[in-house]
């Protein structure tokens, strides 16, 4: 495909086309993943070890949470430090990359709790008496 045609769909194509490929397929392909935006808001605030993550997402089969962090850390988003110890213990955090993701993930929070009080999802105490 040449140069000059691969982000005609893009609405900021004469921005972006001086990359190989379009910055929004390339983030969407960074955090696509069902639980990839999950684990890295549960990081924004601290390093978890792989159980703590497993706990905050008890939905997630373990295969699948491996397979996500790896990802994550394939595209320099999170670290992975393994501690020389026995039992082993590993700690997952941010990246200098993934703590650019940080006011992005603040804002789709905001977006959300707007998005729930403009809908009216609001829990409240009198709505969960």
């Amino acid at each position: 495909m040449e140069k000059t045609n691969r982000h005609e769909e893009c609405y900021m194509k004469d921005k972006c086309v001086q990359y190989d490929k379009c910055p929004m397929v390339l983030i969407q392909d960074m955090i696509s993943g069902k639980w990839k935006i999950m684990i890295l808001w549960y990081l924004s605030y601290s390093k978890l070890r792989f159980s703590d993550i497993q706990r905050k997402l008890p939905n997630v089969a373990h295969k699948v949470l491996s397979r996500q962090l790896k990802s994550l850390e394939e595209d320099n988003l999170i670290h992975r430090k393994v501690y020389p110890v026995v039992p082993p213990k590993v700690e997952y955090s941010l990246t200098d990359v993934g703590k650019k993701m940080i006011p992005i993930l603040e804002m789709m929070h905001k977006f959300g709790a707007e998005y729930l009080e403009d809908s009216g999802e609001i829990s409240t105490e009198e709505n969960n008496i």
